[in-house]
């Protein structure tokens, strides 16, 4: 039971003993544990023999490989045979820092990758030389982009411009993913490309090399490597998403003598990101990014497994397996998934990458999980994976694999992550997800006590997610963005007092009960000291047709509003009894509260990003429950109940 419903007792009996587990934690250095520099000098196969793909000119390894997917792959390949090579003018980049839009570079550029990437595949394919030109060209215009790093990634430079600065290479999750693809187009095209002209295979190269392995080789202080990481620091998905393009060039692509010590150092950085993970495992990024921070590892850490022969695998640390899990656990239904942070509320994972995560942790829950998101997925819509050609080449093999196993979701009636401070309640009716944490989590909204509430696995009670990525999202001004703000989320309004931002804003005494079905924290400390905030514990109590939310304030001062959000999809009805009604897809809840303490409003706050309203429509609701009454000591109750 404890296994299958993850709640470790151990934690929540004794707090003194996870704030030990928590400082013993940055010290796991789980990859370098497990070789040293010179043991890994004797595990790397020599030659890419690791590589299990067979080489281009087998064409019955090909057959067999791509088996009743073949057709699939080449009919997609033919779609680009006409495809025109675009472009990136300087205009592009530039258009960045005076509009802060993103998509004017990335567009194009992003455009030729994924072209280039059906049509290497769709060679492989057929392997007739039909693709071959257009891959030669495609491979060629890649090249002579002037950078393959981001515009809005461009401005760590030390011109701190988006224009690219050629005589400095930055590497990012962009640039990264595409020297990862051109190395494999290298290792298994060059024989090819070589019968053309010898220049095709050495300007590719060239390219990787002067692009990613000489500047990660010689920089320690790309912030994502976390080399330099202060005490504290985020270390989110760019490190495990990056090092794991690195470790592809490195290992296919860099010279004997350089190619030891950069596999290396790509150890000495993801040990970086797993002594930064919480030992629960979960994404405090939220489903959405759980594909490139635990689904990044686990691409980076089956690369290192297979090209050391086996020899360096920590699949069977608990936490890998938890951080695999944690995507599964974080489904709802219907393709709702729990969207703290900058997540989608859409969304579910890649099926292929679960699949095989679940394969390397041994979790029937995570395969089942993948049959369960492949169910209505064709071919290509299960393989490709855009600029990601590992991912792409991998599923080809995992599709049967997966179309092969009986769908079925997580059963489990909690899932409780004691250290990120996640907690999810699930029972016949209800799916209840709730966080503590603090306000400088990696992508964070300022949401310390927040909450989602689905129901008959419709979402009633939401986190709207993030708006389309802008220069705004990723700089000083994010918090003036309305999702981000706590206002926006279904935490209180204090004494005038929205939650900041900053890690000392943050949850205390989070906990959760089990037997009672009951998540509690105190929220003192998210509200700055001019708040007036004495104590103010929060407790959630999930029923079998109800949810009943209490927080017990105690201020020392008590002159401004104090209110409730709560954050809807569906439209309220306010009616005159202390309740409000929601209805949504023929399901209807209801919201109870003492008219007496609280005033009931609500706000229509329209949705015209696109980002947003494809997941919400045109429009979401705030329901603002005011305090009628300004007393120091106070207790409010609110019961959401189905129908």
């Amino acid at each position: 039971m404890f296994s299958t419903i993850r709640y470790r007792f151990i934690y929540s009996l004794c707090l003194l003993l996870l704030a030990t587990v928590i400082h013993a934690q940055a010290n796991r250095n789980l990859l370098v544990q497990a070789a040293t520099a010179s043991q890994l000098a004797g595990y790397l196969q020599p030659n890419s023999k690791w590589v299990k793909y067979p080489l281009y000119a087998d064409r019955a390894g090909w057959d067999k490989y791509t088996g009743t997917v073949k057709d699939s792959l080449i009919a997609n390949g033919t779609k680009f045979l006409t495809y025109q090579w675009k472009t990136v003018p300087a205009t592009a980049y530039l258009d960045y820092e005076r509009t802060g839009t993103r998509t004017t570079m990335e567009a194009p550029l992003n455009s030729n990758v994924n072209a280039l990437s059906s049509l290497l595949i769709a060679e492989l394919a057929e392997g007739k030389g039909r693709f071959m030109d257009q891959v030669i060209d495609g491979v060629w215009a890649i090249c002579e982009h002037s950078s393959w790093t981001l515009s809005a990634h461009q401005v760590v430079q030390k011109s701190r411009r988006s224009l690219p600065d050629f005589r400095e290479e930055i590497i990012d999750l962009v640039s990264g993913d595409i020297g990862s693809l051109l190395s494999w187009a290298l290792y298994l095209f060059k024989d090819e490309w070589n019968k053309v002209d010898p220049v095709i295979a050495a300007k590719v190269k060239k390219q990787i090399t002067d692009r990613i392995i000489v500047p990660y080789l010689q920089r320690d202080n790309y912030w994502w490597q976390a080399f330099n990481a202060k005490p504290g620091a985020t270390i989110n998905n760019w490190n495990v998403w990056c090092n794991a393009n690195v470790l592809v060039c490195m290992l296919l692509v860099a010279d004997d003598s350089v190619r030891t010590k950069g596999v290396y150092k790509t150890m000495q950085s993801v040990d970086k990101f797993l002594n930064h993970v919480k030992e629960d495992g979960a994404c405090e990024e939220g489903p959405s990014y759980w594909g490139h921070a635990a689904g990044k590892l686990y691409d980076y850490l089956q690369v290192l497994n297979e090209a050391s022969g086996g020899k360096i695998n920590i699949f069977s640390y608990p936490m890998i397996k938890d951080m695999g899990e944690y995507i599964s656990r974080s489904y709802v239904g219907n393709g709702w998934v729990v969207n703290f942070a900058d997540a989608s509320a859409k969304g579910g994972g890649e099926a292929g990458l679960v699949y095989r995560f679940g394969q390397a942790v041994n979790s029937n829950e995570m395969k089942a999980y993948a049959a369960h998101l492949a169910q209505k997925e064709t071919a290509r819509e299960f393989i490709y994976e855009g600029r990601d050609f590992y991912r792409t080449i991998e599923n080809i093999q995992t599709y049967t694999q997966v179309k092969q196993t009986t769908p079925a979701l997580s059963t489990a009636p909690y899932t409780w992550y004691p250290q990120t401070e996640f907690c999810y309640i699930r029972n016949n009716n209800f799916f209840f997800a709730a966080k503590g944490g603090f306000n400088n989590e990696s992508h964070n909204h300022n949401d310390v006590g927040t909450f989602s509430l689905y129901y008959k696995n419709i979402p009633f009670i939401i986190d709207v997610g993030v708006g389309t990525y802008t220069k705004e999202t990723f700089s000083s001004k994010r918090y003036s963005i309305w999702t981000m703000q706590s206002n926006y989320h279904n935490v209180p309004f204090i004494n005038g007092k929205a939650q900041p931002f900053s890690a000392q804003y943050k949850a205390q005494q989070s906990r959760f009960d089990p037997k009672k079905s009951t998540f509690s924290l105190d929220l003192t400390q998210a509200y700055p000291k001019d708040a007036g905030i004495k104590k103010w514990d929060r407790r959630f109590s999930l029923q079998a047709n109800s949810l009943t939310i209490t927080d017990d304030a105690v201020l020392t001062q008590a002159d401004s509003t104090t209110a409730f959000h709560l954050m809807s999809w569906a439209k309220p009805v306010i009616e005159n009894n202390g309740s409000i009604v929601l209805e949504k897809q023929s399901e209807t809840i209801s919201i109870k509260y003492d008219s007496n303490l609280l005033a009931a409003t609500y706000e229509t706050i329209p949705v015209t990003d696109p980002r947003l309203s494809n997941v919400w429509g045109k429009e979401v609701y705030r329901i603002v429950l005011t305090a009628k009454n300004k007393k120091l000591k106070q207790q409010y109750k609110v019961v959401i109940s189905g129908k």
